[in-house]
């Protein structure tokens, strides 16, 4: 039979008589017209028995034809001879097509439904046919076993879950041809009580099998009919409407302007018509009851989804019948979905009656019953589903804003400050709606112009500002400038109408604004300033800045032009009125970064007045900073000044004039308290210490963004640390100031020297380098690992970005990665068991990098970043040799069969990563044995004694049933478990006789040799089957331990690492808690040691590397005087 086809649940199973369900549907007996005014068709027959409905009474033009696993068998001539291979490949129309079966099929129905009936059959995937004698002798049941055992077994794909765009196009035509053919039908064939009642009781039947192909089919193709027949229902009803309303208007007339025979004949009609409305809901009744009561709750997400997607567009097409609890309880309780597409269906279906404002009526009890549950959705952990449950919150809003309560609105109001800019989004508009939207435009800029306001949003923005205190969450006005920016943009642009508010005193009927109030909207102002001059999502909104279209890009240079021309006039007087106020200033002074300064080059009149603003604008900010000492308020100035100044604008030489006479002033005021206060010496006051830190203060926050070496500030702030350093009475304050002023002249004297060249303190700052390399690795080794591996990937990204997605390997630039890499595996060192978890980490995180994207162009491509696999190679040598496998095994989950055999250049990183993951495997062993022997050592003990053929033989075979040979193992990071028991690596025989061995002192419980040597404590690398080879195994290596730790000591200098003389404990976690983990890496490992005397005085050696005191006081590299 089938293997991996059958779903074996409930669901599938719940409608196993579904065929005898149809076939005990009552359908009137009479006889059916066709189209109105037309014979009736010359091919009808009598009407089945509901046992002759069961069979398929149709023949077969031919045998052999078909498909196999979705490809189409084709003619000599290469045209397609069958409706699936016509419909597959879609190159002619499918009216056409349409038109040619039903052609067919008034010439021989038989032949015309059989080649119809195999349509479905081979758009499942099936590489069956039905033959006449299937016809004659079996029932529908038996046919749909016998196509189930036709099925591939080696596949599980058909045609729609088949990739690529051929088969995506195949579903939309799959869907058309049901729609058309109905279409096409329905003025006489449905009626003629033979095709309709084929087709739906083999899909009725099909959507009833185990066999997911098939159920997925049927149940689309009998969705698609139902649709198509909704259609028709809604058309015939139409025409029943306007006879009926003929009829009536012809039977009003008086009695001798009545026309007796068009009475006659618009009666005839409309029985017609009701008669053909009866067909036609019988077959709904048939589809709906057989099909989608039972699929609706299908074990496949995709056929649930298909449902309600479907029961969406009847409700929406014809309101009128479907429209109703009967089958809105439906969506409702698939709100509820545990799939995301499916409640994505939901929803999108729910937006589209919702939409239209005339069904709310209609809708009132569904939306009292299900508010609840859609108002929760927009909390969904599905991104999409949350976006479209916040659309469909809005949409019930905008049909009625009693539906919903405070609480239900509040629940949607705090996702404006989302990370996921799609849900911000979504509640934006959704707050735009409830709070934000004008309601009488007219109304609100009377009122605003009889208070003598230019604007009629004032307040709105009052509005804004309430809503934004309100939420607490003030560090986020650009989320919610953001959130609001695409429903809102008109009113986050009246920039006239926030300095308005304040700068004005309030007019009657206004009330004044609070100081928390006029902070706030700063705030927004300066945020929405920064969204329009910027034309991008804050830090944390987006996936990075994408390139603007000609609109966006238009609409952003206006905006720029219209604020600047706004605050270059307005600016100085806000930061004349709140000069006083730091975090106000502070936020204002951000604004002219976000200026068109081009705008000083128009003509002179226009400059002359800009200029005249200028002036006022460098005249406050003077005042700002004489007036305050905060850190971010002088930071804030000197950035102005920086923007201001630079040399592409013509006012540079302005701006530099005032910015030098500023410099002047405070040097000149630094200079003299200087001398003062060293002057008094102790007996200095309060006031002299404030005159020096208050103005050393202005010009360090200068120094950071301008070059102010030519005044000489270093020579002062010298004196003053030497001073602190003889006497010991310098304020700390200043100390810091003075410290950090003479950091940015040292940093601007670099620049000057330096221009480009090499530098003179490249071996100092390498031993730095080394240094903190070393720490980090004592720290935390797989997070250090992590961290070389990011920085290699953001140096290949920058090289990618450069010179686009072909690299070329050999040029200088790859090779300074590759080199940079070589120089971190070093970094390793030697004792491959102490790095072994870290240097898996890296090649996992390496591996995944590489196939993190695919190739735009199709999978026959190497994925864009596939050459870091290159890189990643040099780090191949401090893999163990199981641990080679296991990278191995995990770099084959991303490949396909088409990548291993591909030869071409561009795939040669990964040929050659592949191969050394799968050679050195005699180095490996011997770093497995020797731990943190150098290879020179180890190679000198082969030479002095190998072992015996028959002790390899059995080394192998311990190596290759560790855990790397097992699919559930995974690389995990340091963690909490119960301690379980350990393991050792294998051990190699000694060759050297027992009086040249050198003698150990006994360890500690828990060190080395009991880890290498107890039996009782190993279990996750090698299998159980193992532990009496390794007791057999306990004298040789004994023997080897004391061997092994005099050549540890006697390579300890040739260690590129720093080792501790403690040898670390190794080991993976128990086989039960494996089982429960999937079948890849994972970024952590739990590890729980057991207590041992070494790891606690190791742990007491060690410094506090968040103890400022024990760095101070460490000699070893960072301990030096402060002075």
């Amino acid at each position: 039979m089938i293997s991996g086809d059958l779903d074996s649940t409930n669901e599938t199973t719940a409608h196993s008589d579904a065929g005898s369900e149809l076939e005990e549907t009552e359908v009137k007996g009479k006889r059916k017209r066709g189209r109105p005014g037309r014979p009736p068709s010359t091919n009808k027959k009598p009407r089945k028995s509901p046992g002759e409905k069961s069979r398929i009474e149709a023949g077969i033009r031919g045998t052999g034809r078909g498909r196999a696993n979705g490809h189409p068998q084709q003619n000599g001539e290469g045209e397609p001879v069958t409706l699936f291979e016509v419909v597959k490949l879609g190159k002619s129309a499918m009216q056409s097509v349409v038109d040619d079966w039903i052609e067919s099929y008034k010439q021989d129905r038989d032949i015309a439904l059989l080649d119809l009936i195999n349509f479905f059959i081979q758009c499942s995937g099936c590489r069956g046919t039905v033959r006449i004698e299937m016809f004659r002798n079996m029932q529908n049941a038996e046919i749909i076993r016998k196509m189930t055992e036709e099925f591939d077994e080696d596949s599980g794909d058909y045609p729609l879950t088949m990739p690529g765009p051929q088969w995506k196009k195949f579903r939309s035509n799959f869907c058309e041809f049901i729609g058309v053919l109905i279409r096409q039908c329905q003025y006489s064939i449905i009626y003629d009580e033979y095709m309709m009642d084929t087709v739906i009781s083999l899909l009725t039947g099909l959507s009833d099998s185990q066999v997911r192909a098939f159920r997925h089919t049927s149940t689309l193709a009998a969705m698609k009919l139902m649709t198509a027949l909704v259609n028709v229902a809604l058309n015939l009803s139409i025409h029943q409407d306007n006879t009926q309303r003929q009829y009536e208007a012809e039977r009003n007339k008086m009695i001798g302007k009545r026309a007796n025979e068009r009475l006659e004949l618009l009666l005839q009609k409309r029985k017609e018509l009701q008669e053909n409305q009866d067909e036609i809901e019988n077959m709904m009744n048939s589809i709906f009851k057989g099909i989608f009561v039972h699929r609706y709750r299908d074990a496949i997400a995709e056929i649930r989804a298909i449902c309600i997607e479907e029961i969406g567009v009847w409700m929406k097409m014809y309101s009128d019948a479907f429209l109703n609890d009967s089958y809105l309880k439906y969506v409702g309780w698939t709100l509820h979905d545990r799939q995301g597409e499916v409640r994505l269906k939901c929803l999108k279906a729910l937006q589209s009656l919702y939409t239209n404002r005339e069904l709310f009526p209609k809708l009132e009890l569904f939306t009292n019953r299900f508010k609840d549950r859609i108002v929760s959705m927009t909390l969904d952990k599905e991104y999409d589903v949350a976006v479209e449950a916040i659309r469909l919150v809005t949409l019930i809003l905008h049909g009625s804003e009693e539906a919903l309560s405070n609480e239900d609105c509040e629940n949607v109001y705090h996702l404006v400050y989302s990370a996921h800019r799609p849900v911000a989004v979504a509640a934006g508009e959704f707050l735009h709606k409830k709070l934000f939207s004008r309601h009488d435009p007219q109304a609100e800029e009377a009122l605003a112009k009889r208070r003598g306001r230019n604007s009629p949003n004032g307040n709105l923005i009052r509005m804004l500002v309430l809503f934004f205190l309100e939420s607490e969450l003030h560090e986020h006005a650009a989320y919610l400038v953001d959130s609001l920016w695409e429903s809102s943009q008109e009113l986050l642009k009246d920039w006239e109408c926030m300095t308005e508010l304040l700068l004005e005193e309030p007019v009657q009927g206004e009330e004044a604004m609070s100081d928390r109030q006029e902070s706030a909207l700063i705030e927004l102002m300066v945020c929405t300033i920064r969204q329009a001059a910027e034309a991008h999502p804050p830090v944390g909104r987006g996936t990075g800045k994408r390139v603007l279209t000609a609109k966006e890009r238009k609409t952003q240079i206006d905006d720029r032009n219209k604020l600047t021309e706004h605050f270059i006039i307005t600016l100085p007087m806000l930061l004349s009125k709140y000069s006083a106020d730091a975090e106000k200033v502070a936020n204002l002074l951000q604004i002219p970064q976000y200026f068109d300064l081009e705008i000083y080059s128009t003509v002179l009149l226009t400059k002359l007045f800009y200029f005249h603003h200028l002036d006022a604008l460098l005249k406050q900010i003077k005042f700002v900073v004489e007036k305050h000492v905060e850190s971010d308020v002088l930071e804030a100035c000197s950035k102005t000044y920086s923007i201001l100044c630079s040399e592409e604008y013509t006012i540079q030489n302005r701006v530099d004039i005032a910015r030098s006479q500023l410099i002047d002033e405070f040097v000149d005021r630094f200079n003299h308290s200087v001398e003062d206060l060293l002057q008094e010496g102790e007996e200095a006051d309060d006031d002299d210490i404030y005159n020096v830190l208050s103005t050393l203060k202005r010009l360090t926050s200068f120094h950071n963004a301008h070059d102010l070496t030519k005044w000489d500030l270093f020579g002062n702030c010298y004196r003053l640390l030497k001073t602190g350093i003889e006497h010991g009475a310098m304020p700390e304050q200043i100390v810091v100031q003075a410290l950090q002023c003479s950091h940015y002249s040292i940093l601007w004297q670099l620049v000057k020297i330096t221009d480009g060249s090499p530098s003179k303190y490249y071996n100092d700052y390498g031993d730095i380098i080394k240094e903190t390399l070393s720490k980090t690795r004592q720290i935390d080794k797989i997070q250090c690992a992590k961290t070389l591996i990011l920085s290699l990937q953001q140096l290949f990204n920058e090289l990618v970005q450069e010179q686009g997605p072909n690299l070329d390997r050999t040029s200088a630039h790859v090779s300074g990665i590759k080199e940079l890499a070589r120089r971190f595996a070093l970094t390793f060192g030697l004792d491959q068991i102490k790095t072994r978890e870290a240097v898996a980490t890296l090649h996992k995180d390496g591996i995944e990098f590489a196939f993190k994207y695919q190739n735009q162009k199709g999978q026959e491509y190497p994925p864009p970043n596939l050459a870091f696999l290159e890189v990643l190679s040099e780090f191949s040598s401090k893999l163990l040799r199981q641990d080679k496998k296991t990278v191995h095994s995990y770099l084959e989950k991303f490949l396909t069969e088409q990548m291993m055999e591909r030869r071409e250049d561009v795939w040669l990183p990964l040929i050659s990563y592949r191969n050394s993951l799968v050679t050195g495997g005699e180095d490996d062993r011997m770093s497995v044995n020797s731990g943190s022997s150098s290879s020179k050592t180890s190679s000198v003990r082969n030479k002095k004694g190998r072992p015996p053929l028959h002790k390899k033989r059995v080394e192998d075979e311990s190596l290759d049933n560790t855990w790397l040979n097992r699919t559930d193992t995974m690389i995990q990071t340091p963690g909490p478990l119960p301690a379980p028991q350990l393991t050792s690596t294998v051990l190699r025989e000694n060759s050297r006789p027992m009086g040249e061995q050198i003698q150990e002192p006994e360890s500690e419980h828990g060190s080395e040799p009991d880890f290498l040597h107890n039996p009782q404590m190993q279990i996750s690398w090698l299998g159980q089957p193992k532990l009496e080879d390794l007791n057999r195994k306990d004298r040789t290596g004994m023997n080897y331990m004391k061997v092994r730790t005099g050549v540890r000591h006697a390579v300890r200098g040739l260690m590129e690492e720093d080792a501790e003389p403690i040898f670390e404990d190794v080991m993976m976690s128990s086989r039960s808690q494996l089982e429960d983990m999937n079948e890849e890496f994972e970024d952590t490992m739990v590890i729980d040691l057991p207590p041992s005397r070494n790891r606690r005085e190791r742990a007491e050696l060690r410094p506090d590397f968040f103890d400022s005191a024990a760095i101070i006081e460490d000699d070893s590299g960072f301990g030096m005087p402060m002075f």
